[in-house]
């Protein structure tokens, strides 16, 4: 699976880091950006976290992320 973040549309809220702190971490601003890929905006998520980032997909509550099962 992979995964798209606007960034620039966060609301800085900290539910996603919550739910997938193995994919998602945030600036000094609080603006959510990926663990390991910190000015990516698309990345390759892990079969282990694909749950936990659906999940924090699903409860953003600006709606900027975007898991994807195409590639």
């Amino acid at each position: 699976m992979q995964c798209k973040i606007i960034p620039e549309e966060c609301i800085a809220c900290g539910l996603c880091q919550l739910i997938a702190p193995s994919v998602f971490d945030y600036d000094d601003n609080g603006i959510v950006h990926f663990v390991d890929e910190p000015h990516a905006i698309h990345e390759f998520i892990p079969k282990s976290a694909e749950t936990s980032v659906r999940q924090a997909a699903k409860e953003c509550p600006a709606h900027v992320i975007f898991p994807s099962d195409s590639v």
